[in-house]
């Protein structure tokens, strides 16, 4: 396990959770945060034999905003910076090749929900206390919360919430898509290891490249998309994982992926 000051990073074969640990600040984003996001992010690019990422938050929040301690007296300048640090993190999970789950704890507002968006999967609870209060601030969300919202739950449901600060619970996070799937508070980290092992159980470039094929296709036309998806799928047909996962089936057998 690694411990950094605001977050623990724990590395159990092909799976990696990732713990918010700024308790007593319900997890707030901050310069710190920033850096030790960014330091774990360094260790799982540096380990192949991570699949999937689970990253929740200890305590009463997966993340409750950012810290306005320290934004409060930012000046424009400073403020800039801040957002281009915060944004250059995000991108990073966002386009991490590993899976991410973001097992959704508590409360997840501002960048906590901003965090959640970059994730590949949502698992919330019926404990959610999920919006984006930043209007209330005389800001708005900085780390691509009304550009990742938007694309995922559409315009009308993000301007809902970014333009009231709104905050809902995780039935209607559920109910109008910015979280997958919700369980009660005791069994969220039981489902979302539940539902890693299930994506770590299969074929690592077949896993990665579903993954690269969504992100990208979804930001082009269906025309460009359905070209992409054609040319990777071609391209696993020559890995070796491709004939044993065939083989397997044919023979009725568990496949033994190697990531080649």
């Amino acid at each position: 396990m690694k411990e950094l000051a605001t977050l623990t990073l724990n590395i159990e074969d092909t799976l990696a959770f990732l713990n918010l640990n700024a308790v007593k600040s319900l997890n707030a984003i901050n310069s710190a945060m920033l850096d030790d996001l960014n330091e774990a992010m360094d260790l799982l690019e540096a380990d192949p034999n991570v699949k999937v990422l689970v990253i929740t938050g200890n305590g009463k929040a997966f993340m409750a905003g950012g810290d306005i301690k320290e934004m409060m007296d930012l000046s424009p300048e400073e403020a800039d910076h801040f957002i281009a640090y915060g944004n250059q993190t995000m991108n990073r999970i966002m386009n991490l090749s590993l899976v991410t789950i973001a097992a959704v704890n508590g409360f997840a507002l501002g960048g906590g929900l901003e965090l959640a968006l970059t994730c590949d999967i949502r698992i919330g609870t019926t404990a959610n206390k999920i919006g984006f209060p930043e209007v209330g601030l005389g800001i708005i969300p900085g780390y691509g919360g009304t550009q990742r919202a938007s694309r995922l739950i559409g315009i009308g449901q993000t301007k809902r919430l970014a333009l009231s600060g709104e905050i809902i619970d995780g039935a209607e996070a559920h109910r109008i898509g910015l979280l997958e799937k919700i369980v009660e508070p005791d069994q969220l980290i039981e489902e979302a290891t539940k539902f890693a092992k299930q994506i770590a159980k299969n074929a690592p470039i077949a896993i990665k490249q579903a993954k690269l094929s969504i992100n990208v296709g979804s930001q082009s036309t269906l025309e460009n998309g359905l070209k992409l998806e054609g040319e990777i799928v071609k391209g696993l047909f020559r890995t070796e994982d491709k004939y044993e996962g065939m083989n397997a089936f044919v023979e009725k057998r568990k496949a033994e992926f190697k990531g080649k």
